[in-house]
């Protein structure tokens, strides 16, 4: 039996985007700026601090994403602390920090989060009527894996 987790009216939203994808995670967000005004935002640092000016709002902001601020978005996120993440991540160059990147994306899996890497996956998230409302978010069960590897270990 896999547990829920209950998404409030205002969302905790992560947004995070790689260099070259920073203009248009801004451009998006200006888009979008009364509805994310209404959600409590968090990202990594450049981002959020180039976003915290430019939507005029306060923006928890974390470390760099190379310095660990994927890690840090992905321990909220296991802490059941963020609900979306809008991650423009670029698939064109290789980051220095690339496991830490695969590692963020697997966690919003695991965890299952909302998750946009891209603008037209982003406008349907922040479209969807459950935006505004409260939503029953359903876990999944890794009861099964818990059990495997404590078998395994003995």
């Amino acid at each position: 039996m896999s547990a829920e987790r209950m998404l409030g009216p205002a969302k905790r939203i992560a947004l995070v985007a790689h260099d070259y994808r920073k203009a248009d995670l801004l451009d998006w967000a200006l888009g979008h700026k009364e509805l994310l005004l209404q959600h409590d935002l968090y990202a990594t640092g450049t981002t959020g601090k180039m976003l915290e000016e430019n939507l005029g709002c306060r923006i928890t902001k974390l470390l760099s994403g190379p310095l660990g601020g994927d890690q840090q978005i992905g321990s909220l996120i296991a802490q059941g602390q963020i609900d979306m993440l809008i991650f423009f991540w670029d698939p064109m160059n290789a980051q220095p920090h690339d496991t830490d990147v695969k590692a963020l994306l697997r966690l919003s899996v695991v965890w299952n989060i909302l998750l946009a890497c891209d603008r037209a996956t982003a406008d349907f998230l922040v479209s969807s009527p459950y935006m505004h409302t409260a939503y029953k978010s359903r876990m999944p069960d890794y009861t099964g894996y818990l059990t495997r590897d404590i078998e395994e270990d003995h």
